[in-house]
């Protein structure tokens, strides 16, 4: 079984809850539009958003520990989001899962992972080398055909065993302490030097939404487009990723 989790920003840092619901609401619904039923979803956030979309494979881990501030946006941001990594990865022991996914609350992802998963569950895992650019309200879409992972937190797909979770989980610490869950560009090379390899995956298996105005950092290379890479966002990638409108016309439309 796959179990994906998503941590999901506190209303008191985001610069528009409304617009962070929006697009979690959308990311849920691609999240559980899976092809195969053995999946489950964990949202480990402050306060559970208000969406009208269900699914009986979701479960709201809320959280007790202070939400990042604004001393230093980006080393708060990631020390939170680490935090909620870890804790859902914890949480999600209960459901015997063989592999694990971390999912950017504004990211949509192939509903083709869970049957994958769930026909290879004893291999180490697997980086997404190869995926698609969006930004929102734009009719065309853009594919990375390599090292997706560098670029994008939604990219790696983890046998259970492999996600060095700690005896005793210490929420208080700091960034260094959640570096591997967050540093989703170094995963596959720390797990190489101990001889657990992990693969690239066989096909597209998320799209990087840009320019939501709720990214803690930005290169300014992953806001660039090549033209020769452009595709139609037709039906078929629509459905595949769940990439419907969001219904937010906050977002910059291209």
């Amino acid at each position: 079984m796959l179990v994906f989790v998503i941590p999901l920003k506190s209303p008191q840092v985001s610069k528009s809850w409304e617009r962070v619901t929006k697009l979690f609401e959308r990311c849920i619904k691609s999240v559980c539009n899976q092809t195969s039923p053995d999946f489950r979803a964990i949202v480990v956030c402050h306060e559970k958003p208000r969406i009208d979309f269900a699914h009986p494979h979701i479960t709201y881990l809320t959280v007790d520990f202070p939400p990042a501030n604004e001393t230093n946006p980006v080393a708060q941001g990631n020390t939170d989001k680490g935090r909620k990594i870890l804790k859902g990865l914890i949480y999600a022991q209960q459901f015997y899962p063989t592999h694990t996914m971390a999912v950017d609350a504004d990211d949509c992802v192939s509903k083709k992972l869970a049957e994958f998963v769930n026909q290879n569950p004893n291999c180490h895992g697997w980086f997404i080398n190869k995926g698609y650019k969006y930004q929102e309200g734009s009719k065309y879409i853009y594919l990375k055909r390599s090292n997706f992972y560098k670029m994008c937190g939604t990219c790696n797909i983890i046998r259970y065993d492999l996600n060095n979770i700690p005896e005793t989980a210490e929420y208080n610490r700091g960034y260094g302490y959640y570096k591997y869950y967050i540093d989703h560009a170094q995963v596959r090379d720390i797990l190489k030097r101990e001889s657990k390899n992990i693969n690239p995956l066989p096909f597209a298996g998320a799209v990087y939404v840009v320019e939501t105005g709720e990214h803690l950092f930005y290169d300014s290379n992953r806001l660039k487009f090549n033209i020769f890479n452009r595709r139609l966002l037709n039906e078929s990638l629509r459905n595949e990723f769940g990439l419907h409108n969001s219904s937010n016309s906050i977002l910059t439309t291209v």
